[in-house]
């Protein structure tokens, strides 16, 4: 069996809110190895983009580790973090976070480029994500030119540019149609066949149905792990979510 691409182990978060801790995340268990596309559903609240954060060294754990290929987040400095972030790891953020000044293939490029990827190469590895994503016309427009729809699909392009092997999508398929929604995710589970490792936070089971395994969370604590869609259903139905 591969190495995990992702493994998290024994992980707590924990917030402050004045004199009141709140744990997002509560000794949490999992790892994602080469090939698997792994769904992560549960109420509001529950932790699934604590988790998500956490597994894109976008936050640190309060207890427990985070290793990505194999190197613990929490020895790495945070200039290492980056690096991690930019040649490992492809983030699909709810909010997209395209830099409004930029075109489409412009935002697509910018980890390329920041990884010190020369602009023409990085920009033509950049044209193949949008053509993937079915976003290929859009190269030369802002984000404010687009719908928001045609911004997700660039979000996913930035995500999927490069050889990162590990992709975290945070509701990837919200400010979608079902039809291009679909399409996404066929996206997203051909880079697994591939050989990436995939998370998915998702709230909806006809998109858990991709995936090799589902996660359910409540408070803070993976409460059930399944195979795919119909599981996934009745986890919801029990949880009522």
């Amino acid at each position: 069996m591969s190495a995990p691409l992702l493994e998290l182990s024994g992980v707590t978060r924990e917030h402050r809110q004045g004199d009141v801790v709140v744990q997002a995340l509560r000794g949490v268990d999992l790892s994602v190895t080469p090939g698997e596309l792994v769904a992560v559903m549960g109420p509001s609240g529950s932790g699934k983009s604590t988790l998500l954060q956490l597994a894109g060294g976008l936050d640190s754990p309060t207890a427990g580790r985070v290793c990505v290929e194999g190197r613990d987040l929490a020895g790495l400095s945070p200039a290492q973090v980056a690096a991690v972030r930019r040649r490992s790891v492809g983030y699909v953020f709810q909010d997209l976070n395209l830099l409004p000044s930029l075109t489409a293939v412009e935002n697509v490029a910018l980890p390329l480029e920041l990884d010190g990827v020369r602009g023409g190469v990085a920009r033509r590895t950049a044209r193949a994500a949008l053509d993937e994503v079915g976003v290929g016309a859009l190269a030369g427009r802002f984000p404010d030119e687009m719908s928001g729809g045609q911004q997700q699909r660039v979000a996913i392009a930035r995500a999927l540019v490069g050889p990162r092997r590990l992709l975290l999508a945070d509701e990837p398929t919200g400010a979608l149609d079902s039809t291009t929604g679909e399409e996404v995710l066929r996206v997203l589970r051909a880079r697994c066949e591939a050989g990436a490792a995939g998370v998915l936070v998702t709230h909806e089971a006809r998109h858990a149905a991709w995936a090799d395994r589902v996660v359910f969370l409540r408070d803070g604590v993976i409460v059930d792990q399944s195979g795919p869609v119909a599981p996934a259903e009745s986890l919801l139905a029990a949880g009522g979510a």
